[in-house]
């Protein structure tokens, strides 16, 4: 048996965990997977509970960055995402990349400004 040397791997996450991920209500997304074909995730058990895989987190991510930070209605991020569905990925990865070392910046500047 291989040893995990990744703790933090995780193969399904609750709607609970990955609504916190992103700062959203559950009930967000379950409309989300409405409006959205191609994020469907998986269903286990009679009661149908939601397992989301790392790839479902990924469409959430890609609808979540047109949504709610660069502000899209629906239509025209589901437009953008069937249009150019690559440019929409780089892009929501070069904002997110952007806002981390944003948030570094001003945390470096905050230190910056306790020295003096």
């Amino acid at each position: 048996m291989a040893l995990n040397l990744n703790k933090n791997l995780k193969l399904y996450y609750s709607i609970k965990e990955v609504a916190e991920m992103f700062g959203l209500n559950e009930s967000t997304l379950r409309f989300w997977e409405t409006e959205f074909p191609y994020l469907k995730p998986k269903t286990a058990g009679p009661s149908k509970v939601r397992q989301y895989t790392e790839k479902d987190i990924e469409q959430i991510k890609l609808i979540h960055n047109l949504v709610k930070v660069r502000g899209f209605k629906l239509a025209a991020a589901k437009k953008i995402i069937n249009s150019n569905r690559d440019g929409a990925d780089r892009k929501a990865e070069a904002i997110t990349r952007l806002m981390a070392v944003r948030d570094d910046l001003q945390a470096l500047k905050r230190q910056l400004d306790g020295l003096q």
